[in-house]
């Protein structure tokens, strides 16, 4: 299993460069060439959505990305540090917390749209975005 980390400052500049090392990554653990594009996008969005949840909150801690090859599939996960309180019936957002949670749900959306395979767990230490892909056999990459 071979695993590489990335770790950027919460700044949205950062998230072309995260998304680059992830296909770059991908390709080399044999994701299909095809589905490259839907890497890129869906590393994007969930490292948008860090970003913006670091920024929101003033976290200063880095966004956390773990790419993992492992023998028949290809892992990232995307980490945040925001405290992602879950709301209980009868508990009354403000208007810029409903805001946001609209915009985390359509990120969370488009993620899903683009992946099969995502797991999401939020909590009170931080969230995570975990996606996944199939790769190709090893005899059929191309170094």
């Amino acid at each position: 299993m071979a695993t590489v980390e990335l770790r950027f400052s919460a700044l949205p500049e950062h998230v072309r460069t995260a998304r680059l090392v992830a296909a770059a990554v991908a390709r080399r653990a044999g994701v299909d060439e095809a589905v490259l594009d839907e890497v890129r996008l869906a590393v994007g969005e969930a490292c948008s959505r860090a970003v913006g949840l670091h920024q929101s909150s003033n976290i200063a801690a880095p966004v956390t990305v773990m790419l993992i090859e492992e023998e028949k599939e290809f892992s990232i996960e995307v980490g945040d540090e925001a405290r992602h309180a879950s709301h209980h019936a009868g508990d009354a957002p403000g208007a810029a917390e409903e805001a946001e949670a609209e915009l985390d749900e359509m990120g969370l959306a488009v993620i899903s749209g683009l992946v099969d395979d995502v797991k999401v767990t939020a909590g009170e230490d931080g969230g995570l975005i975990k996606m996944t892909w199939p790769t190709a056999p090893p005899s059929a990459v191309l170094s």
